[in-house]
């Protein structure tokens, strides 16, 4: 069981340190996965920022706007 834990540990390591270590003839496609990546999250940020905006706007026409109610003396 000891021997078979290391060996896979082994294997694991090897193996990943191979995978990390490939030149740039097997990293054509991850151009297109971290562009995707990449874009998945600006397009969240954009998301939040459209309502923010929107917020913001309504924020500033409360604070600076024209109140409805004018005050009338008599």
């Amino acid at each position: 069981m000891k021997n078979t834990l290391r060996n896979t540990t082994i294997a694991l390591l090897t193996f990943s340190s191979s995978a990390f270590a490939a030149g740039s003839a097997g990293a054509s496609g991850s151009g297109l996965l971290l562009s995707l990546f990449i874009g998945f999250f600006a397009l969240i940020i954009v998301c939040q920022l459209v309502p923010a905006t929107i917020m913001l706007i309504g924020v500033l026409k409360g604070l600076f706007g024209r109140d409805s109610k004018e005050v009338t003396t008599h």
